[in-house]
C-alpha cells in the first residue's frame, strides 16, 4: 500500500509492511506465535498474538490463527499502521478541526480536498503530515516521536469523520474492531435519481476493475471480490436527485462509490464514477445551466462520513461522534431542494 495514491484508499485499515519473514528449509513445526516472538526479539509474544488476532500479521498473503503450525517456506508478514522510518513524513503545522482527543486516540473530521495519508503525488500537505506536527509540537528536544495511526481511511475528496489512534496498543484494539465490522459509520450521500426501494441492503463483492486499477466494481468472481455490505436509505427526494443515508457494515476501497454506482445512483459530482454529467432531468438548456451551478456549489463526490462510534479501546466505553454537513453539501443540498421541475 506505501507508494500507492491516497485516491486508491477509500475506509481500509492503512497498513504498512514491516517486516517479512520467510521459514528456513529446517524449520520444524512451530505456532505462528512462537515463531514471531522468537524471530523478532523485541516484541512480546502478546503484542504479537494481539497482531494476529487484529489480522496485522499473514503467512503465504493470508490472515490467519496464532496456532497455526509454521512450515518450512511459509511467508509471514507483520503490518502495522505508519511507514518503518519517521523520516518518510514531514511534520506541517496545517489546521485540524479535532472533534475528541484523549490520551491514546483523536477523532477529527477532515475537510473535502485533504489527502489522508503522504503517498506518491501527496508527500506534503495531508492530515498525517499535520498530526505529526500537533502531536509531536510540545516534545522535548530528543524524545521519540509519537507517530499517528490511521485506524481507517477516506478519500482525498471525502469529508468527515476519522479515527486516529496516538499509540499502537489502541490502534491494534481499534484495528480489531473494524475487523470484526462493530464499528458503527453512517455517511450522508447525495445521488443522482430516486432509489426504489428507498432503503435496503448492497450486498455485493467488490474487486478492483480490470480496465482501470484506480475504480472499484462489483464482481461476481469470488476468487478476487471481497465481501462487502452497504445499508441504504433514502432521506429526502429531490426533483432528480436524493439524499441518501449510508452504513458500511464493511469498508472496502470506494465502498459507497462503487456500491451506489451499481445500485444505478452514482454519488453526485464524482467524476471517477459516472456522477459528473447530468444522469437525470430534461435536456433544457436552463436545466443544465442550473446543473452545471450546482456542480460549481460541490465540485467533488457529495459523500459525507456524518457519524461514528466505537469502543474506547482502554476504557471498553461505547463512544459515539457526529459532524453536520460541510458548507458545500448544504449548499447543494438546499439549491437541489428549491428547484422547481419544468413542465
Amino acid at each position: 500500500m506505501n507508494g500507492e495514491n491516497d485516491i486508491f484508499q477509500e475506509e481500509e485499515t492503512a497498513l504498512f509492511e514491516h517486516h517479512r519473514v520467510v521459514a528456513d528449509p529446517g524449520q520444524a513445526l512451530m505456532r505462528l506465535d512462537k515463531f514471531l516472538s522468537v524471530r523478532l526479539p523485541n516484541t512480546s509474544r502478546t503484542k504479537v498474538q494481539l497482531g494476529i488476532e487484529t489480522g496485522l500479521v499473514t503467512v503465504n498473503g493470508k490472515a490467519t490463527k496464532a496456532n497455526y503450525q509454521i512450515k518450512p517456506g511459509d511467508e509471514v508478514s507483520v503490518s502495522l499502521p505508519h511507514p518503518r522510518r519517521n523520516d518518510e513524513i514531514i511534520a506541517q503545522d496545517i489546521p485540524i478541526d479535532i472533534v475528541y482527543e484523549d490520551e491514546v486516540l483523536m477523532v477529527v473530521n477532515k475537510p473535502a480536498g485533504m489527502v489522508v495519508h503522504p503517498a506518491y503525488g501527496n508527500w506534503e500537505g495531508t492530515l498525517v503530515n499535520a498530526l505529526l506536527f500537533y502531536l509531536n509540537r510540545d516534545l522535548p528536544e530528543g524524545s521519540e516521536q509519537l507517530r499517528p495511526g490511521l485506524v481507517h481511511r477516506t478519500d482525498k475528496d471525502t469529508s468527515g469523520l476519522l479515527l486516529i489512534a496516538k499509540e499502537e496498543k489502541a490502534m491494534m484494539k481499534l484495528a480489531k474492531q473494524f475487523f470484526e465490522h462493530s464499528v458503527e459509520r453512517t455517511y450522508n450521500a447525495l445521488v443522482w435519481g430516486t432509489p426504489s426501494p428507498k432503503e435496503g441492503t448492497i450486498n455485493q463483492r467488490l474487486a478492483r476493475s480490470p480496465r482501470d486499477r484506480r475504480l472499484t466494481e462489483v464482481t461476481q468472481n469470488e476468487e478476487i471480490g471481497k465481501h462487502a455490505i452497504t445499508h441504504f436509505k433514502t432521506m429526502e427526494n429531490f426533483s432528480y436527485t436524493s439524499l441518501m443515508r449510508c452504513n458500511l457494515e464493511t469498508g472496502r476501497t470506494h465502498q459507497i462509490r462503487a456500491h451506489l454506482k451499481w445500485l444505478g445512483h452514482p454519488l453526485f459530482a464524482d467524476e471517477m464514477y459516472g456522477g459528473k454529467v447530468p444522469l437525470k432531468g430534461p435536456a433544457f438548456t436552463n436545466y443544465r445551466a442550473f446543473v452545471d451551478n450546482a456542480f460549481r456549489l460541490c465540485p467533488r463526490q457529495a459523500l459525507h462520513a456524518r457519524s461514528l462510534g466505537f469502543k474506547h479501546p482502554v476504557s471498553g466505553e461505547w463512544m459515539q461522534f457526529e459532524v453536520d454537513l460541510p458548507a458545500d453539501m448544504l449548499a447543494v443540498i438546499s439549491k437541489w431542494r428549491e428547484y422547481k421541475p419544468q413542465n
